[in-house]
């Protein structure tokens, strides 16, 4: 029993590292800008769609999937900025809300348009055999997605904390009017914020789609599961994206097991919600 528990609690974890990844692009948008890309979601169904894209074309796995995916994603991040976001931003929020939520239904139309509704899948021997350590047992696609999710995760919170463009990204965060005054190019750095995010988002999709289904609708479960990993582990904070999106998965795991899968979210959301009844900031957020 100990033995099983423990392969359940390290799948969780691994799981719980992609939805850290691409949790964080959501996060830093926010702690950035202030605005909720209610198109996040769907940034990810697209980065699962060109993974599958780049398999057919080529018979690509993660090793060219996941460098092109994250190119695509921080183009379609860049564009996204400059041409809707930016003009957005001067409007009420309502219009910010607005403007994602269309973006989020281009995006997923435009996939029904051209992929069409059935799901898509990576074939399930394209990072070859299980990986075997003592009594566990973990597929190659989820231990490679969490591997990677973990270190990217890490470096984007390097990035922002140790690196000059993260001290000019925060800088304009804090007071855009003050950092332009210092020589700071706000709508730089915001783009960047955006490619940022965006890539990082390919990054996660790319590597979801080795042990997902791809349609044009995946992306609503999946900015769900955003959502309440960035408001769990508090709005613009990376570390605490990596912090929820762990203890989600581990949660999920264990409930499926001890419970059963049925009642996993039931068990995650009401961890939630209590969460935010007694720490309405999340976990690492500021109050």
């Amino acid at each position: 029993m100990s033995s099983i528990l423990l392969q359940v609690i390290v799948s969780g974890l691994l799981i719980g590292a992609v939805y850290a990844l691409f949790s964080s692009g959501l996060t830093l948008i926010w702690g950035m800008m202030n605005v909720i890309n209610f198109a996040h979601g769907d940034f990810v169904m697209l980065a699962m769609y060109t993974a599958f894209l780049v398999w057919t074309a080529f018979g690509g796995g993660p090793a060219a999937s996941v460098p092109i995916a994250a190119v695509v994603l921080a183009t379609i991040g860049v564009l996204s900025y400059f041409l809707l976001v930016r003009h957005i931003m001067r409007g009420p929020m309502l219009a910010q809300i607005m403007g994602t939520f269309g973006l989020a239904l281009l995006l997923r139309y435009s996939a029904f348009w051209y992929f069409g509704a059935n799901f898509k899948t990576l074939p399930d021997t394209l990072l070859g055999p299980p990986f075997v350590f003592g009594s566990i047992r973990v597929d190659a696609p989820r231990l490679l997605a969490g591997t990677i999710g973990l270190i990217v995760t890490l470096s984007l919170h390097l990035i922002l904390t140790r690196t000059a463009l993260g001290s000019r990204m925060l800088a304009v965060s804090e007071d855009a009017t003050a950092a332009q005054l210092m020589g700071i190019r706000p709508e730089h750095m915001q783009a960047a914020a955006w490619a940022l995010a965006a890539g990082a988002t390919g990054i996660a999709g790319a590597l979801i789609a080795t042990f997902f289904y791809t349609s044009p609708t995946v992306g609503e479960t999946l900015a769900i599961v955003a959502f309440v990993t960035v408001a769990f582990g508090g709005f613009g904070s990376v570390p605490g994206a990596l912090l929820a999106g762990l203890l989600i998965g581990v949660i999920e795991a264990v409930s499926a097991f001890m419970i059963g899968p049925v009642y996993k979210d039931v068990i995650v959301y009401t961890l939630f919600v209590l969460v935010l009844w007694t720490r309405p900031q999340g976990l690492m957020g500021k109050a």
